[in-house]
């Protein structure tokens, strides 16, 4: 059984910098599990959107109005995925979730998510 849970999360004037951490359980890697990991945000009224996401390969993506500014990372000691977010702005006020996808051999199989953490961000 895979659990994410999400923490971090909080209030900050625009300019500032929060960090977000999500301790992942119960993900077993070996043949043939693989697991990416995101972060996937959601602001009221508006569609999800996934932010950053980790690769299975190691490799990073963003989405175009976090580049620069966020940071998605992975410590395998710690089963843990973070979310370093510096210059917030107030349109990244949002509920942010940990997702991981879970790949069999090769496909996607299924999404895990985390409980969500809120972002507030104050002009």
């Amino acid at each position: 059984q895979v659990q994410l849970v999400e923490s971090g999360g909080g209030s900050v004037q625009a300019g500032g910098s929060l960090r977000l951490s999500c301790v992942a359980s119960g993900m077993v890697y070996s043949y043939p599990y693989s697991f990416s990991m995101k972060w996937v945000r959601q602001a009221p009224g508006k569609e999800r959107e996934e932010v950053a996401v980790f690769g299975r390969d190691g490799s990073t993506r963003y989405t175009d109005s976090v580049k620069g500014r966020f940071t998605i990372s992975k410590d395998n000691a710690k089963n843990t995925l973070y979310l370093q977010m510096n210059s917030l702005k107030s349109e990244d006020t949002a509920s942010y979730y940990c997702a991981a996808d879970r790949y069999a051999y090769g496909r996607k199989a299924d999404t895990y998510w985390g409980q969500g953490t809120q972002v507030t961000v104050s002009s």
